[in-house]
């Protein structure tokens, strides 16, 4: 089953692809390697989930905030590419945590996107991985996402 079908089985819909915030592109791609910028959690009405884990935000809210990112990445993909299908693997991804000094389960919360990943492409959706915390992130959103992506 390709991704697309499986957006569909898991009645996932797709937000809007995301738009620059600043200075840069969303997507670049070179050879098969897409590489995707820092995707942060924007709701399809452009709300932002915003907040410190350890703080404001708990470890499911943020599992939540980065399933969002996940989301945004993919509809960044499909923006680019036209169909998810021609996706071949997620090869890496970074994720970084808007939290408290004392928090530590930066891994629980980065896998509501790495999860999403594995439901929708599968065993290539299986990827490398880097959760660590930062002291404060842009818009004080919770997560921000990046990814490097292999594509047919």
């Amino acid at each position: 089953m390709g991704a697309e079908a499986r957006l569909k089985e898991l009645g996932v819909e797709l937000p809007p692809a995301p738009v620059p915030a600043a200075s840069y592109v969303t997507y670049v791609q070179v050879g098969n390697l897409a590489f995707l910028s820092g995707h942060i959690p924007v709701r399809a009405d452009g709300t932002r989930i915003t907040g410190k884990a350890g703080g404001s935000l708990t470890v499911d809210q943020g599992y939540d905030a980065a399933r969002l990112v996940a989301l945004n990445l993919l509809a960044t993909l499909k923006a680019n590419l036209g169909t998810l299908d021609r996706v071949r693997r997620v090869v890496r991804v970074l994720g970084m945590v808007n939290s408290t000094a004392t928090f530590t389960e930066h891994s629980k919360v980065i896998n509501g996107c790495s999860d999403l990943l594995a439901q929708v492409f599968g065993e290539a959706g299986r990827h490398v991985r880097s959760a660590v915390g930062m002291a404060s992130l842009p818009f004080d959103v919770a997560v921000e996402i990046e990814a490097v992506v292999e594509v047919a």
